[in-house]
């Protein structure tokens, strides 16, 4: 009954919004995706399609309806450069990882850039300054912001709730006859009874295709004990594109009935970290593929589920043999189906038990307090309950305080958690430099989380757990010229690029002034590239310039570059 609910509200806003007929298509290039709405990407679901655009920039981009520009955004990261429209129905589409905008647009950006000093922008827009018409050219597409590679990312929202919709509901040409495609299965025993092929461990089996229908290979009857849970490893794929794509649909049934199912029409950005609960992260951080459960952490509030019985989860002890069935379906009806049957073995088995320090609940605050540690873990912050394991590691050379294993990093945190770790600083003076890292101590390398100093403690808020300690960080940033030899000569006609990076904290800032006016810089953070084009509007030819380039790291390290050349 549920199931059909869900089906009724999903048609209902489709007719509110306006069905197919509504939208051109973005691009007018046949439209071939490398990326699907709710694909599972690092910490969230992906808010959109990601078009092809064979492979490079400029491809011209189009309003899919009526409406007005309603936000513009440029950002080194994200979706770099970005347009929204606002659409009669109560949608607002979405153009990210542009190259460029429309040439009223980009003037309107650049001015409110100067105005701002700033690169970085994110403003709304007045509702009659860039009116727009079904088919009207508004930009071309890119690859700035953190794109892999040239694409144009597309999405559809709710413009009350803010919330994506799955635009492949709105019938753009996008051609499918290709169903999901399923790779491996997961079994995992949940609770301390619980044993799969008479191991306490979980277990993955592989998957074989023959005859239109997926299968276990070797088709075994698995033998399983006590609370168990089930995960698949699978994606989707579209014709035209070998990039593996996100799955619309999954079912599951345990003996005919239906115990679990969830579809990807929309969800909320508030929402979007569940995914760390959606997918096994534990098995993700061990072997990087992303296995979707088909049951629930009780401390997952995602509501992309239609139907959940008893948590998804199968509670197997009465000693028969038993049918699993799940059934994967994309938007254009193409379904995937694997059956494999288990079977109640009890059996007892060898179980490790770890000593932990504390036992931390989901759904309520938790502290820990130790020797030179503190860390507080707001309510839902876990997804279930953790038993929580610290122990601390002596340590040399570049830490002023010992290594703090802070639990598992197979763990997830849905909220950030606050750390602080008592560290021996020299000299006061160099306090301001202090920063918690999260220490890999197999590779040695160093990730810079941040942090103030107060009373011989070094404060952060930590996104993962893992292994932490509090080094110092007083390295200024690099500043490598491409277009200027020797702090005097342009060696590029049209713009000046320079490479900013920074060995351990990041880029916090930079800024460039030309004849003591600030000058726009574009920044790319993933080449680390930084350019500024000579504008005629606001650059003087035929004379000396004097060049002034500072660039700050996140623990306020400064370098600063200074030149002066004929242009």
């Amino acid at each position: 009954m549920k199931y059909f609910i869900i089906i009724l509200l999903t048609f209902c806003s489709m007719v509110v919004f306006g069905q197919a007929p509504v939208y051109s298509p973005p691009v007018k290039i046949p439209i071939l995706l490398s990326g699907s709405f709710a694909e599972l990407r690092s910490n969230h679901f992906h808010s959109g399609i990601d078009i092809k655009t064979r492979g490079v920039t400029g491809t011209p981009v189009y309003a899919i309806n009526d409406g007005y520009i309603s936000r513009i955004v440029v950002s080194p990261t994200g979706f770099g450069r970005a347009l929204y429209i606002r659409h009669p129905n109560g949608t607002t589409s979405v153009y990210g990882h542009l190259e460029s905008f429309r040439e009223d647009i980009a003037r309107h950006v650049k001015n409110i850039q100067y105005a701002k000093e700033s690169f970085r922008t994110d403003f709304p827009v007045e509702k009659n300054l860039f009116p727009v018409k079904k088919d009207d050219f508004i930009a071309k597409s890119g690859n700035s912001g953190s794109s892999g590679g040239p694409h144009l990312h597309f999405e559809i929202r709710d413009t009350e709730t803010e919330e994506p919709l799955n635009p492949l509901q709105f019938d753009f040409p996008v051609k499918d006859n290709i169903a999901p495609r399923i790779f491996s299965l997961l079994i995992v025993p949940l609770n301390e009874f619980g044993h799969v092929d008479f191991q306490a461990a979980k277990k993955s089996f592989p998957v074989s295709y023959s005859e239109g229908k997926y299968f276990l290979q070797n088709n075994p009857i698995i033998p399983v004990y006590g609370k168990i849970g089930v995960a698949i490893r699978a994606n989707d794929y579209f014709d035209g594109s070998n990039n593996k794509c996100g799955v619309y649909s999954m079912r599951m049934f345990f003996d005919g009935e239906l115990y679990y199912s969830f579809r990807m029409d929309r969800f909320s950005f508030n929402e979007t970290r569940y995914l760390n609960s959606h997918i096994d992260y534990e098995e993700y951080i061990l072997s990087r593929h992303r296995y979707q459960k088909a049951w629930l952490d009780p401390g997952n509030r995602l509501k992309i589920y239609d139907y959940v019985r008893n948590e998804g989860t199968l509670r197997i002890t009465d000693g028969n043999i038993h049918h699993v069935r799940f059934e994967l379906t994309d938007l254009y009806g193409n379904t995937s189906t694997l059956d494999f049957n288990v079977e109640s073995k009890s059996q007892k088995v060898k179980r490790e038990k770890t000593k932990f320090s504390r036992l931390m609940k989901y759904d309520r605050e938790n502290h820990f307090s130790k020797d030179g540690i503190r860390i507080d873990f707001g309510e839902g912050t876990f997804y279930d309950d953790v038993e929580f394991i610290w122990e601390k590691i002596p340590s040399a050379g570049a830490f002023l305080s010992d290594i703090h294993v802070v639990h598992k990093n197979t763990v997830p945190l849905h909220h950030s958690a606050q750390l602080s770790i008592k560290a021996e600083v020299p000299k006061k003076i160099l306090r301001e430099k202090a920063l918690l890292v999260r220490v890999d101590t197999v590779s040695g390398k160093l990730s810079a989380v941040g942090g103030t100093f107060s009373n011989g403690w070094v404060t952060a808020h930590i996104q993962e757990l893992g292994n932490y300690a509090v080094t110092l960080d007083t390295i200024p940033p690099q500043i490598v010229p491409f277009s200027i030899r020797d702090k005097s000569a342009i060696t590029e006609t049209s713009r000046i690029r320079f490479r900013i990076s920074d060995d351990l904290s990041g880029i916090k800032s930079y800024e460039g002034t030309l004849n003591g006016k600030w000058a726009l810089f574009e920044y790319d953070a993933k080449s680390e590239i930084i350019t500024h084009y000579f504008d005629a509007e606001r650059f003087e030819l035929g004379k000396r310039h004097h060049l002034i380039l500072t660039v700050t790291d996140n623990n306020n390290n400064i370098n600063i570059y200074e030149a002066s050349f004929w242009k």
